[in-house]
């Protein structure tokens, strides 16, 4: 018979394992969050951008500040937007890193946007990326706030890489 102490730990173990499968899990969920960008906004699916937006989410760039899902989902319409899709684009994502805080998180990657010019392809646009995500009520991730800068040699893309970093150190 297996005594109360071994119970214990049992149990202890199988509480530590259950919180690094759930981690894992959010890891996971929060990277195809991120990837799934590039599709839907080259895809032209502003219900799928949308989605991945809290109702009063935004996205930063360096020209614009998009307030709420619905002004996010309407990117696709944008004529600078338009401008990249109709020759052909890619908003291509790097894999991000990642820090949990229980029902919160922050990711930091690069993206690329690339361009078709004729038969050849060119980067046209990278970045710098901090993505502040929340756990919906439904248990999946969201985008709260995403912050987007150019890499153009400036401290505000240098800065948002760096403290992505220091966030797992």
């Amino acid at each position: 018979m297996i005594g109360e102490g071994a119970n214990e730990g049992v149990l202890a173990r199988l509480a530590a394992l259950e919180a690094r499968v759930r981690e894992l899990e959010d890891h996971a969920a929060i990277c195809q969050l991120i990837a799934r960008y590039g599709p839907a906004v080259d895809g032209m699916r502003r219900a799928a951008l949308r989605a991945m937006w809290t109702p009063h989410g935004t996205y930063e760039t360096e020209h614009h500040v998009f307030r709420g899902a619905d002004e996010v989902g309407a990117i696709v319409d944008d004529p600078m937007h338009l401008g990249f899709v109709e020759p052909g684009c890619a908003h291509v994502m790097s894999h991000p890193v990642v820090t949990l805080q229980g029902d919160t998180a922050v990711a930091t990657n690069y993206s690329r946007v690339y361009q078709r010019h004729g038969t050849t392809w060119a980067v046209v646009r990278a970045a710098a990326n901090r993505w502040e995500l929340v756990r919906a009520s439904d248990g999946g991730w969201r985008v709260e706030r995403r912050v987007n800068r150019l890499l153009n040699g400036s401290e505000l893309a240098r800065s948002l890489l760096a403290n992505g970093l220091e966030a797992n150190a």
